[in-house]
């Protein structure tokens, strides 16, 4: 039943964290003393505090609100397919790219580029990419949250939308990356707690395991909501066939594995770790964390279809089952943790462009901050400023755009795939790279992407579900970073700097070494019982 009036326990849990989230990104204000505190956190953070943030900045509403609806329509496993061949770009990244950078000790992604191929240019197009890409993904990400908990409190879309802007910047603002992750980390403990815990109470509610799942494989209204497929027959069916769909799940499992390899939300936590096995083992344990997650709550969010398959919009089935199936003290844990989910995105993704605006435009525009700001205290000030204008910027966008929370979300993050992924991995393990390909890699990726797909919404353009925009502009990304390479090469300047890092990486004491392994370890041990699961809870009632 719809809850009347705010005064209720679901607001009254919401306003609360939002309140504790507040007093302790305040409080972490206390412990930024210059400017690599405010950037990356003091360059001190262990192992919990960057998985933590790892998973929060990844896990935003596009995760509980746009991709549980897509869930609910049918294609749960399917997007299981696609999570699987994404995981596996945190180790990737980190064993590829992120310990490399590390190296350098940048304050931002940006900052990398530009001395890893001494090109102020380089950095600028690594910048304004980070600025516009992160942008509109915090627009995404805002406008679900607003509408969360417009929905809930009965609140005004923009009394919501001004609350929880507030709420991030204010935290965000005055501690930066010291906030962001510790808050990060209790959101992360927060909303995983609830997605574990709401499951068997959905699917008891449903009918109970295992028949649930047999009454979800001959579900006549979502007809193979439980197959590797998906609905392809249904009158709603996002698909035409089998072959369709499972093209579209490797694609974009394809293009998430590079975008969580090498986006800035991601590798700009690498930066903040106390060391390079940090950095080893917060990839392992994000990747065996995030897919854990994923198959809890996409199976049991599938049998809500069972309660009521007429939730609309889709993207508020888990706020509805929160309302309506789950105890009232776990339905305000769950949509307190869907509420933080997206706050510790919006804080991250602030905090990322802020610091870029600063850092990374404004000190090579000609203005030196070094030079004008002598002080942490004043280079800090500007920092906060820049942050705060981009904040209006994007609550003045979010109010007027019309809300589309996974689309909007899924392409923004994709852009990076396309405009960063080649450089990313030829930066460190190509010698031959130079800042000519690095140059025409980010520029021409983002802009092939960003044409393919305006002219596959509005215009004539018309792309296989193999060939996204977002795998397009990967590819003429590549090929103009060979391309610009081979007609300019390195200079010995980056040359050294390329060597510089290879060099340094991979010090580590035997100790260190062997508590990374032990990483690895539980990793296998938890695919197996993961599998276990699947086969156990999943495999043979479906079949049987």
């Amino acid at each position: 039943m719809p809850l009347n009036g705010w005064l209720n326990w679901f607001s009254i849990g919401i306003l609360v964290s939002l309140l504790l989230y507040t007093i302790v990104g305040n409080y972490a204000g206390r412990l930024v003393n210059d400017v690599e505190d405010y950037y990356v956190a003091g360059r001190n953070a262990p192992t919990l505090l960057i998985v933590g943030t790892l998973v929060a900045s990844f896990l935003s509403t596009v995760s509980f609100l746009g991709e549980v609806g897509y869930s609910y329509n049918g294609y749960p496993v399917l997007l299981l397919i696609l999570v699987a061949i994404n995981i596996s770009g945190y180790v990737i990244g980190a064993y590829f790219f992120g310990r490399y950078i590390y190296q350098l000790k940048p304050l931002t992604i940006p900052e990398y580029f530009g001395r890893r191929f001494d090109s102020n240019n380089v950095r600028i197009a690594a910048a304004l990419t980070l600025i516009l890409g992160l942008g509109v993904y915090l627009v995404a990400v805002s406008q679900g949250i607003s509408l969360l908990i417009a929905d809930i409190t009965g609140f005004s879309y923009l009394t919501s939308l001004l609350l929880i802007m507030v709420v991030y910047v204010a935290f965000t603002f005055y501690s930066g990356s010291q906030g962001v992750i510790i808050t990060d980390t209790m959101m992360f403990l927060l909303f995983t707690f609830a997605a574990i815990l709401a499951a068997p109470f959905i699917l008891n509610a449903a009918g109970g395991w295992p028949e649930a799942v047999h009454q979800l494989s001959s579900y006549s209204l979502r007809p193979g909501i439980l197959s590797w497929h998906g609905n392809v027959t249904g009158a709603d069916a996002y698909y035409s066939s089998k072959w369709d769909a499972l093209a579209y799940a490797v694609s974009f499992g394809l293009i998430w594995m590079i975008v969580v390899a090498v986006s800035p939300w991601q590798t700009s936590r690498y930066i903040m770790a106390k060391n390079e096995q940090t950095i080893l083992r917060s990839g392992v344990a994000t990747m065996v964390i995030i897919g854990a997650i994923y198959a809890i709550l996409h199976l049991s969010v599938s049998a809500i279809s069972l309660i009521n398959p007429d939730i609309s919009p889709a993207e508020t089935v888990f706020v509805w089952a929160a309302q309506n199936i789950l105890p009232t003290w776990l339905g305000v844990i769950v949509l307190s943790g869907i509420v933080a989910a997206g706050m510790s995105s919006c804080s991250t993704f602030l905090s990322l462009v802020g610091f870029s605006l600063s850092h990374d435009l404004f000190e090579i525009s000609g203005i030196s901050i070094l030079e004008r700001y002598e002080t942490d205290e004043e280079y800090l000030r500007l920092s906060r400023f820049f942050m705060l204008a981009f904040a209006v910027v994007v609550f003045a966008v979010t109010y007027f755009q019309p809300p589309a929370v996974l689309w909007i979300g899924y392409f923004a993050a994709s852009i990076f795939a396309a405009a960063w992924g080649p450089i990313a991995f030829a930066s460190v393990h190509w010698s031959r790279t130079s800042k000519t390909g690095a140059l025409w890699g980010i520029i021409l990726g983002f802009v092939t992407i960003i044409s393919a797909k305006v002219l596959a919404e509005y215009g004539s353009l018309s792309l296989p579900t193999y060939l996204p925009p977002e795998i397009l502009g990967f590819l003429v990304s590549l090929v103009a970073v060979i391309a610009g390479s081979y007609i300019n090469g390195p200079t010995q300047i980056e040359r050294e700097r390329r060597k510089e890092m290879v060099n340094n990486v991979g010090t580590a004491t035997p100790q260190q070494i062997r508590t990374t392994l032990n990483y690895t370890r539980i990793a296998i041990l938890s695919g197996v019982l993961l599998s276990g699961g699947l086969l156990f809870f999943y495999y043979l009632p479906y079949t049987g």
